[in-house]
């Protein structure tokens, strides 16, 4: 069955179409989420995600689109959250630093995951929407509100600070 079909049944009501969409699309998310934020805010995160996406789908007008539209829905509850805590941030001085997971830090990929994190927010989900959901140019651009010319410049200068910041560590290029 397609992508397409299934959306627009779970739009008629078909609890097992949503639960279809679901199984699909909640791993992506989450990880999307993850790379945007600590594993301990993505759960809460992508439960709302999901709400958000079974209160709004209803309205959705282009089921052929729900990929683009649900990352859209993603990236609205991570900036939502991430604004919400710049703002405690201000008002809580000297917080406890985040400590990295031990058994992570011992692999390249824990290196790349650091890597991204210390990247900027909107470079870091341009490469992570790009490269790491494989998402097309024109949905990054439509996620993200911005255009495609936008994308590209903020690819080149994610691909760039996160090739400094590998270097930095001692990777090689």
């Amino acid at each position: 069955m397609t992508e397409e079909l299934l959306v627009v049944r779970a739009q008629l009501g078909e609890r097992a179409a949503l639960a279809e969409l679901v199984r699909v699309w909640h791993v992506p998310v989450w990880t999307y989420v993850r790379r945007m934020l600590d594993a301990a805010r993505a759960d809460d995160v992508t439960q709302e995600v999901w709400l958000a996406v079974v209160r709004g789908l209803p309205r959705l007008r282009e089921p052929g689109r729900f990929a683009p539209w649900l990352f859209t829905i993603a990236r609205r509850a991570v900036i939502d959250r991430l604004r919400e805590e710049y703002g405690e941030a201000e008002r809580i001085p000297d917080g406890e630093p985040v400590m990295d997971d031990p058994v992570e830090a011992a692999t390249d990929r824990a290196a790349l995951v650091t890597a991204l994190s210390g990247l900027p927010v909107l470079e870091r989900e341009i490469l992570v929407l790009f490269y790491l959901e494989d998402l097309s140019l024109e949905d990054c651009a439509q996620i993200c509100r911005i255009p495609p010319g936008t994308v590209k410049s903020r690819l080149s200068r994610a691909r760039r600070l996160l090739r400094d910041h590998l270097t930095e560590r001692g990777f090689q290029p």
